[in-house]
């Protein structure tokens, strides 16, 4: 009887603990503002979703969604807002500057004359394992007409001890109004990441490719880069994985001291139908690891 009541006791610390663990994984929403992800009840990630148009200044604050990183201590991004060198890096964003629709060329990285909206926050669960969420957002032209109806899954995965941050991203771009094309070239288009402008100051970019002898501004379809840089005392390596479904032809723009770099697909979608990307983020602290560790992390997200 006594050893039961100790076994008794020990499953309901566990179910506690479990329990206590499930309510700090999750998102945390700033309504209009934007939607934090808490891991352990700390926050790992800011996903910037306020679209204001009433003055200038606002809409250039807020003219594209983007996801911020959080640095360990869950209040410093370790990305880049508005603001600095090329203002329209934001953190991990999606965008192409010649997107076709309806005749007309559409500039949706640069954002200069329509915006990408956020609509809402469709669905979104978690437990000890995972966070996900699925944003909806509406790219548009300049007449208020969706070109774009695009359904961003992320999840935000809690069981990588040796990763600050491991995140799936699926896209699914529907093309509602009519046929859209989407180009550009691998400086102005496709799944990026930008760091902190501080690197575009202390210029530490250093870049990382599954095989010695790369030349991304050739090779295309890289399974994935590394990219290295410091913040101040510290240094964060970041893996940018392109899933092997994505649109064959995809570059890499990998070589900018400044740290931005992504993968750019050049492809269309009729009208009616939906293009899926697919991509793996993930990031540590400290130096880069080993090729062969990053190979393994690649095979794990294919796998």
């Amino acid at each position: 009887m006594f050893k039961s009541s100790i076994h008794l006791i020990a499953l309901s610390a566990t179910i506690f603990v479990s329990s206590q663990l499930l309510a700090q994984n999750g998102i945390d929403t700033v309504e209009g503002k934007y939607v934090d992800v808490l891991q352990e009840g700390k926050t790992i990630a800011r996903f910037m979703c306020e679209h204001d148009t009433s003055t200038k200044e606002k809409r250039h604050e807020t003219y594209k969604p983007y996801l911020h990183v959080m640095a360990a201590d869950g209040k410093t991004p370790i990305t880049k807002g508005p603001g600095g060198q090329f203002t329209h890096h934001r953190g991990i964003f999606l965008g192409w500057n010649k997107i076709g629709f309806q005749g007309k060329t559409f500039d949706l990285w640069h954002m200069k004359t329509s915006e990408i909206i956020f609509k809402g926050v469709e669905e979104s669960k978690s437990d000890s394992k995972a966070t996900m969420m699925k944003a909806r957002l509406h790219w548009m032209d300049t007449d208020g007409n969706v070109i774009i109806d695009e359904v961003r899954s992320m999840t935000f995965h809690h069981t990588d001890d040796n990763a600050l941050f491991l995140a799936d991203f699926v896209c699914e771009l529907t093309a509602p109004n009519g046929d859209v094309s989407l180009k550009g070239d691998p400086e102005h288009a496709g799944f990026q990441f930008r760091p902190s402008d501080e690197v575009s100051k202390n210029k530490s970019s250093k870049y990382v490719f599954h095989a010695e002898g790369i030349n991304p501004k050739k090779d295309k379809d890289l399974p994935w880069v590394g990219l290295n840089y410091k913040l101040g005392e510290e240094s964060y390596s970041v893996q940018h994985m392109n899933h092997p479904s994505n649109p064959k032809g995809s570059i890499y723009s990998a070589y900018r001291d400044y740290g931005r770099f992504g993968s750019f697909p050049a492809t269309s979608i009729k009208k009616g139908e939906t293009l899926t990307l697919k991509y793996r983020i993930r990031i540590t602290e400290g130096e880069m690891p080993e090729r062969k560790m990053l190979e393994g992390e690649f095979v794990k997200y294919t796998k």
